[in-house]
């Protein structure tokens, strides 16, 4: 997957000597306009030296910085051992004050350690003690979020790939049975056949992999589906398909309706006097309204979903995963027929 630019290691360092510029930046910015009202000799007075008391302070703030988040915060709070990390942030506080007073007293030739200097070096601290953990528990977190949302996606993904493997060999096994049948009558129209089997293959190899396909395409995979079922029941069973032509240029994931296809084909016929099915296909607006309908026994019902554990349950699974609540799914019984009513938004 590609990495982001903001994302970056370059950019990360270079947005975090930006803050730290911008922070160490505040006081000087701050008291320009005092340090313009001093007289010359007060403006040159010590300057060097409070320049380089300045940057080793600096830089001890930044060290600490870096050694709290990275090294302090991940072995001692994550692993709550609160008291260790306790004692040593007050070892840590000890050790900046005795910096800041051999500091003073090697840059300036003198002390300037006192109560003032303690309480706003104490406040440094605690304001870069706090910001540090921040920044450590913040940065954590959303890259635990994201490696739970890579996951959750890769996941989704597998489970998706698993769901349409099971669709395939349900639609290739009935498929199949339909050209034995033809073999054995030794039909005219198994050449015909074979062709339409070649053509549903190549979509379910080439392109059945894809995200997603045109809406077009998918309609052809079910005219082409529906077509073979007719040869095989031929007047058995009175099959309608009507089918839209879309206003606009859609997609929708390969093999998505089959299923509703294929059950109506496994529930519609068989021992069943008056068989019908009836299938509406639109797309209007970005709204797919798809609708199957068949005449049903209800005592073989429950025979035939036992012996077929693929289907409805595993189709509605992956509405779900694709759509969410961008769907509508309602499945009806009402005295011998069957109903599904799909809407999907397109978008």
């Amino acid at each position: 997957m590609k990495q982001s630019w903001y994302a970056k290691r370059w950019v990360t360092v270079l947005l975090h000597l930006a803050a730290w510029t911008l922070l160490f930046s505040l006081p000087y910015l701050l008291d320009s306009a005092h340090d313009n009202k001093r007289a010359p000799h007060e403006n040159s007075a010590d300057s060097r030296h409070s320049i380089y008391f300045t940057i080793i302070m600096n830089a001890t703030w930044v060290l600490y910085f870096y050694f709290n988040a990275l090294l302090l915060v991940p072995s001692y709070i994550y692993r709550k051992k609160y008291w260790q990390f306790a004692l040593i942030q007050l070892l840590v506080l000890g050790w900046l004050m005795l910096q800041l007073y051999l500091v003073s007293y090697f840059v300036f030739g003198e002390s300037h350690f006192h109560s003032r200097s303690v309480m706003f070096n104490f406040f440094i601290y605690l304001f870069i003690f706090s910001m540090s953990m921040a920044y450590q528990l913040i940065s954590d977190r959303v890259r635990f979020d994201k490696l739970a949302k890579e996951k959750e996606n890769e996941n989704l993904k597998t489970e998706l790939s698993f769901l349409r493997s099971q669709v395939s060999p349900h639609f290739m096994f009935n498929v199949l049975n339909n050209m034995v049948s033809l073999a054995r009558k030794k039909s005219d129209i198994l050449e015909p056949s074979l062709i339409k089997l070649s053509s549903l293959m190549r979509y379910m190899l080439y392109e059945a992999d894809e995200e997603k396909v045109p809406l077009e395409r998918e309609c052809e995979y079910l005219q082409s589906y529906i077509d073979l079922q007719k040869q095989r029941f031929g007047s058995q069973l009175s099959i309608e398909f009507l089918a839209e032509e879309p206003d606009g240029s859609y997609q929708i994931e390969p093999m998505l309706l089959i299923p509703f296809v294929e059950n109506a084909f496994k529930h519609g016929t068989g021992m069943l006097e008056n068989a019908q099915i009836h299938i509406e296909l639109r797309a209007r607006n970005a709204q797919l309204q798809f609708s199957v309908r068949n005449r049903y026994n209800p005592g073989s019902l429950e025979i035939r979903d036992k012996t077929s554990g693929i289907g409805l349950t595993n189709v509605k699974r992956r509405l779900n995963l694709l759509y969410g609540g961008n769907h509508t799914l309602l499945i009806n019984k009402n005295e011998d027929w069957f109903m599904i009513s799909l809407q999907l938004n397109l978008h």
